[in-house]
């Protein structure tokens, strides 16, 4: 008899069991708002030994030099001006984002952690620096060094985790709930949360987004940046049809959007994150949440999808 292969449950169809949109029922969200837009902005360490995690500036020959100068100081200029103009840009309206952070940014850039924490940003965790999970040999030290980081700064451990990069392998889910992480955006599948099953009981799968995310729509498909604006807006005014409807996709929406500070942070972009934000503000239907706000509203729903 042919043995009966055994099942791998942390590979992520396992984890995150299939279930279509027009199975889950319909929840409403405070104030009976149709979508939850989620700000993320991202503050990463860039470490000059290392090649570069993304360049603007391709070296002659194509060839990774280090240390790679010019595209280390694109980032750098993000954590010395960029994510400054965000600071302004989200004071003024009163919105508080996310904000994903490195551990090491705590004290590679403790003036940046500082003022994100006095305006009341929520921390989420982002690896300790910028290197692919998979490159981590030991994933629950850097797990538990990258919350201690945080918890340091603000008083208080993250609730969330992005990859760097949105990098996960087969064991970080396990990982990152025993370090006591509640939801993860690194998994992408749904309008709205869904559960992902552990060794230490259930993370939330929350949805980040690599569609509104100006590393893939600028520095990699290279659109127009009018492109990001005009794509968040569309998308938020389906969710919001679809979300008061009567067919089968109804009930609440959550539309995330990424920036960091070295891509949309920059003079001739920073405009359009300011358009964005006033014409989401505009609408009745919208309501801005952080990712731990997320979470609450939907672990007392009772959906246990």
């Amino acid at each position: 008899m042919s043995e009966i292969p055994r099942i791998d449950r942390r590979r992520p169809e396992n984890r995150l069991a299939y279930r279509a949109a027009i199975d889950r029922p319909r929840l409403a969200l405070p104030g009976a708002k149709a979508v939850a837009v989620w700000p993320v902005v991202n503050v990463e360490h860039w470490l000059i030994d290392h090649p570069m995690p993304r360049q603007i500036l391709v070296p002659p020959t194509a060839a990774t030099l280090l240390p790679d100068v010019p595209n280390w100081a694109w980032h750098e200029y993000g954590m010395r001006v960029g994510f400054w103009r965000f600071l302004e840009a989200f004071a003024v309206r009163g919105i508080r984002p996310t904000l994903s952070i490195n551990g090491s940014v705590c004290t590679a850039y403790p003036r940046v952690a500082a003022a994100a924490h006095a305006a009341g940003w929520e921390f989420m965790a982002h690896g300790f620096e910028q290197v692919p999970t998979h490159r981590i040999e030991d994933q629950p030290g850097m797990i538990a060094r990258t919350v201690a980081a945080i918890r340091d700064l603000t008083g208080a451990a993250p609730r969330g985790w992005l990859g760097p990069g949105l990098t996960e392998t087969l064991d970080t889910p396990d990982h990152l709930k025993a370090a006591g992480i509640e939801y993860v955006g690194d998994f992408v599948v749904d309008d709205r949360p869904a559960r992902i099953a552990t060794a230490h009981g259930p993370l939330v799968a929350m949805p980040y987004s690599v569609e509104l995310n100006d590393i893939p729509l600028l520095a990699i498909q290279h659109h127009r940046a009018d492109e990001f604006v005009e794509r968040a807006l569309a998308q938020c005014d389906r969710l919001a049809r679809e979300a008061v409807g009567d067919g089968p996709l109804s009930g609440a929406k959550i539309m995330s959007f990424a920036i960091h500070p070295y891509i949309t942070g920059v003079p001739h972009r920073i405009g359009l994150l300011e358009r964005l934000l006033d014409a989401l503000l505009a609408r009745p239907d919208v309501v801005f949440l952080q990712g731990g706000e997320l979470l609450d509203w939907y672990l007392g729903t009772g959906d246990d999808a």
